[in-house]
This record gives structure tokens, C-alpha cells and sequence, in this order.
């Protein structure tokens, strides 16, 4: 059985997990109304790796016998800028995430709840590849600016990424 405060905890962390997919819809579909299809697509793809991760935790918590309670999703901005602030915009939200997972991590172990350490021991892994990830594309933003072909190569090179 898993504690209240745990419960707690993981509900808040499925809801910033479907915030996150929701986040990067939308980031989706600023991109391609800029036509940069290949920077959507990659969004896309994060989004729905989002929901999966929301869908991951869900499973841990019932199989601990817990309970789900999904709350209100806020509204993400519609209006992101340019790409490089798409991807400034993602990897801030990324080390938000990050830092919310080791909080949850860090409650685990006080609580001496190793399952849940355990579990969530695939999510801080997982944070590191998101954060790394990200920051390789806005490193790659920053070396070619916002104009000219070279964002265009890496709109459709970003187009390549398959499922999460």
C-alpha cells in the first residue's frame, strides 16, 4: 500500500506529466504554423511521450494500490516566438521537470518506500537523456541563428525523430 503523502506526490507529478504533453502540443503547433514541420514533429513526438510517462506513473500507482486523481490541466501559451525560444522555453520545462521528479525521488526515500525509489529511478535517468537532448538542439539553435538554410536543414533533419 502506498502512503497518502506518496499518493499525493505521484497524482501531482501525472498531472505536470499531461501539462507537459498538453505544453509541447501546442509548442507542435506553433512550429508548423511557422512551417517549420520538422521542429512540430519532434514536439509531437515528445508530447506523446509525455502522456506515456503520465501513463506509466498511473500503472505504478494503482498496482501500489493508490488511487488516481486527475485535477484541471492549465492552458498552455499559445505563442512560443521564434524556434530557439521554442527550445529555450523546452529545455526550461524540462529542468522543471527534472527537479519535480527529485523531489518525488527524494520523498521516496524518506518515506523508505523502495518500490516507488525504484520506480522513479527510470524517470531521473529518463530527465538526464530529456535534459541532454534538449540542450544539444538549442546548442545547435544558438551556432546557426533563426534565418537562413542552415535552420531549415535542421527543421527537416528534427522531422527524422521517430516514436518515443
Amino acid at each position: 500500500m502506498i502512503s497518502p503523502t506518496m499518493q499525493g506526490a505521484l497524482n501531482a507529478q501525472i498531472n505536470l506529466e499531461q501539462y507537459s504533453a498538453q505544453l509541447y502540443l501546442a509548442m507542435s503547433a506553433h512550429c508548423a504554423g511557422k512551417s517549420f514541420k520538422g521542429f512540430a514533429h519532434w514536439l509531437k513526438v515528445q508530447s506523446a511521450e509525455e502522456t506515456a510517462h503520465a501513463a506509466k506513473l498511473v500503472d505504478f500507482l494503482l498496482a501500489r494500490g493508490g488511487h488516481l486523481e486527475l485535477k484541471a490541466i492549465a492552458a498552455p501559451p499559445i505563442d512560443f516566438g521564434g524556434v530557439i525560444q521554442v527550445f529555450e522555453q523546452t529545455l526550461a520545462h524540462e529542468k522543471t521537470i527534472t527537479g519535480s521528479i527529485n523531489a518525488l525521488f527524494e520523498r521516496a526515500r524518506a518515506e523508505k518506500d523502495h518500490a516507488s525509489e525504484i520506480a522513479l529511478q527510470w524517470y531521473v535517468t529518463e530527465q538526464v537523456e530529456e535534459e541532454a537532448g534538449v540542450g544539444e538542439i538549442v546548442d545547435h539553435l544558438h551556432a546557426i541563428g533563426d534565418q537562413g538554410g542552415a535552420i531549415w536543414y535542421l527543421d527537416s533533419k528534427m522531422g527524422k525523430r521517430g516514436k518515443g
